[in-house]
């Protein structure tokens, strides 16, 4: 009786005395939370029971909070004022002001989230946010607005940098290492949602690499089942101790709301577009290596060996390039880009934009049967040839083409195979012949009446000799298209 009496009195304290030795405080706790933060793999707990689950998030959104912010852009955009306005007859005759009625224009202005990650105002944000945007400002938590200046857009990443236009010290979220995140780690995500105000909801990681539906360039995301909605883009993804580890990008829906299936890109690509602000450039420079790579099938990794679809299969390999020079081979399987995982291809893009420009990676290769590493150094992509970007003119099916010479360094910025060669369309102008065609812009032109289109010039030259007909091939999405016009 004595035993079973004292033993509820004991189990507490056997509690209290666990608990002590996880919920340290004083300056013990932050010198043992600054042990931790410094370490590669952190001590993660599962709650045990009912009272550690009514802990709250409210402190570390106390914390986070003032540094996540609105971003509000307008885009100016050319309202019609009368049917005929535009129409090549009418204007003949009375030019724009069609019957007396002029052009004006309307504002449209669009709502997002962004991140300060800079005391001197920088703030990162998504690239869609703030698309053409002719105007943009930042409001705080606290209800202070700035305007702020684009400092970089990266539409292939979806990211883009503020800075705003005051000189003041301001609240930051901290950048954590993506990198040490795994699956069932708890965040919350924080942004502006239907512009209601700031919001906070959490949820945890439910995959990592993930690539999403509708990004032809970027496929490493976070992907969350904390509640992200419109208006929550660019908004911040944070971790249990208060660090940026994604920023809210996209969701999967077929209603427009949250379904549990949102996307953020990892801190560590952040970190990558931050350092091209800091070095002054206004443009993410990619690292070109001078390959082309597809991802592995069940069916290639069975004839290769492999135990599972996993890595880059080298799909091509330009002449003269860096991978060239350190000896990867077509057919070779990427892996590893020093030590981290390729799962697949767009894997192994991300591998290399967070390393870095200037720097050398090693490659783990699997090479008709046998693993080896390769050193590879990573370089910017050429510009060659040069761009000589001109707009076509003549009387031709290309009339109004605003075209460019593709370059590996030109393929990387549109998004585009670097491995890619020929005349690429930039801009089609409204209303011109070849707005009439069909052209669109990232259409790459082959050939022209049976003769290889090589240059802009050639192909300006052309357009303006003139013919009865016109018979061209092109490029549009990997996919070739020959047409026959009079």
């Amino acid at each position: 009786m004595f035993v079973q009496s004292r033993w509820p009195l004991i189990k507490s304290m056997i509690l209290a005395v666990s608990l002590s030795g996880i919920f340290v405080s004083g300056a013990f706790a932050q010198e043992a939370s600054s042990a931790l933060r410094g370490t590669s793999s952190e001590l993660k707990l599962v709650p045990e029971d009912n009272a550690q689950l009514r802990y709250s998030f409210a402190p570390l959104v106390k914390k986070t909070a003032p540094a996540v912010v609105n971003v509000y852009a307008a885009v100016r955009v050319q309202q019609r004022q009368s049917p005929f306005a535009g129409d090549p007859f009418f204007e003949q005759f009375f030019g724009g002001n069609v019957f007396g009625r002029r052009q004006r224009q309307r504002t449209s202005r669009s709502l997002g989230s962004g991140v300060i990650v800079g005391e001197d105002g920088i703030v990162i944000t998504n690239h869609h946010v703030i698309k053409n945007a002719s105007e943009v400002k930042v409001a705080l938590a606290d209800g202070r607005e700035y305007p702020a200046e684009i400092k970089l857009i990266d539409e292939q990443s979806d990211l883009a940098v503020l800075k705003m236009n005051v000189e003041r010290t301001f609240p930051v979220v901290p950048l954590g290492d993506s990198e040490n995140l795994e699956v069932g780690d708890l965040v919350l995500a924080l942004g502006n949602p239907f512009g209601v105000g700031q919001t906070v909801t959490s949820g945890i990681v439910s995959a990592l690499a993930r690539s999403q539906k509708g990004k032809q360039d970027f496929g490493f995301f976070i992907q969350t089942d904390a509640s992200i909605n419109p208006g929550n883009s660019g908004g911040a993804l944070v971790d249990m101790q208060g660090r940026l580890i994604g920023v809210n990008t996209s969701i999967f829906t077929k209603s427009g709301g949250s379904n549990g299936i949102g996307f953020a890109v990892p801190s560590n690509m952040v970190k990558v577009v931050l350092e091209s602000v800091r070095g002054g450039s206004d443009r993410l420079l990619r690292p070109w290596i001078g390959a082309s790579f597809q991802s592995v099938t069940s069916d290639i990794a069975d004839s290769i060996g492999l135990e599972r679809p996993r890595g880059a299969l080298v799909a091509g390999v330009s002449k003269g390039g860096p991978a060239e020079a350190a000896g990867l081979k077509l057919g070779d399987v990427i892996l590893t880009v020093d030590g981290k995982t390729v799962d697949h291809a767009d894997a192994l893009g991300y591998r290399l934009a967070t390393a870095g420009v200037g720097r050398s990676v090693t490659l783990s290769v699997l090479s008709r049967n046998t693993r080896k590493e390769l050193q590879i150094a990573l370089n910017t992509a050429p510009e060659k040839p040069a761009r000589d970007t001109r707009t076509v003119g003549g009387r031709s099916p290309f009339t109004g083409l605003k075209v460019a010479n593709l370059s590996p360094r030109l393929a990387q910025e549109i998004g585009v195979s670097t491995d890619k060669r020929g005349v690429v369309v930039l801009e089609v102008k409204r209303r011109s012949p070849a707005s009439r065609i069909g052209f669109r812009a990232g259409d790459i032109l082959l050939e022209v009446n049976e003769e290889e289109v090589s240059s802009t010039n050639q192909l300006d030259e052309l357009s303006k000799a003139g013919g009865r007909g016109w018979e061209f091939a092109l490029e549009r999405n990997g996919r070739r298209y020959e047409e026959y016009v009079r």
